[in-house]
């Protein structure tokens, strides 16, 4: 029984659209939230029952039909941590608990944006830890570390090995630097193993773009 469970998923919910920022079931992502719209946001979601903001990626292609200028699927998560800075800006920790399905943009008198959205066909994000059968670890962490150098990057490799395949993944998706529908498409993968594989396919396309050099 995952935490998600002690309460109704809403069907509205306060939307935070950043572009590149990836929130992923059963991630952490830390936000630094001090304009006063997502302070405003942040005051009512602390309020509510379940303490949840829809993470989503602005789409600029949908703007073109007069729609909401937004992905159609997003993720929500609870605030789990927060802390005030002597400025009066907030450090937030946001758990990813399940992804979402933008349905209609609701006009209303916040300063923020609302969406109706559907939690159906994400059943999964909420049923518990994830594996991947068909990882290869060692080839996987090998392929990373050819990434991390080309890119002038470190990693604490320890942890890489030891840590389970779902936060192994989820964590470099949002972790690593790629376009915004490339994050898209890691969001909206169906199962892990699908994720795992995009991720190795932007793996592979960044460093065959980095130079012919970096292919062994």
């Amino acid at each position: 029984m995952g935490m998600s469970r002690r309460f109704d998923l809403p069907g509205t919910i306060p939307i935070f659209p950043l572009p590149g920022a990836l929130l992923l079931p059963r991630a952490r992502l830390p936000l630094h939230i001090f304009e006063p719209r997502y302070l405003a946001m942040l005051d009512d979601a602390l309020k509510s029952e379940t303490r949840l903001i829809g993470m989503i990626q602005p789409d600029s292609m949908a703007e073109r039909d007069g729609g909401t200028g937004l992905h159609r699927i997003g993720c929500a998560g609870r605030v789990t941590q927060f802390s005030e800075t002597e400025d009066g800006r907030y450090m937030i920790t946001l758990t990813g608990l399940s992804r979402f399905r933008v349905l209609k943009e609701v006009e209303g008198f916040t300063p923020y944006r609302r969406c109706e959205v559907s939690w159906e066909g994400f059943e999964r994000d909420q049923s518990g830890t994830e594996s991947d059968d068909c990882f290869d670890r060692a080839g996987f962490l090998k392929l990373l570390d050819r990434y991390f150098d080309a890119r002038g990057l470190s990693a604490d490799w320890d942890t890489l090995k030891e840590a389970e395949d779902e936060l192994l993944i989820n964590s470099l998706s949002m972790l690593l630097e790629f376009e915004v529908e490339d994050k898209q498409a890691l969001l909206e993968a169906p199962s892990l193993q699908t994720r795992r594989e995009t991720l190795v396919t932007l793996i592979e396309y960044a460093l065959r773009g980095g130079g012919e050099d970096i292919i062994q």
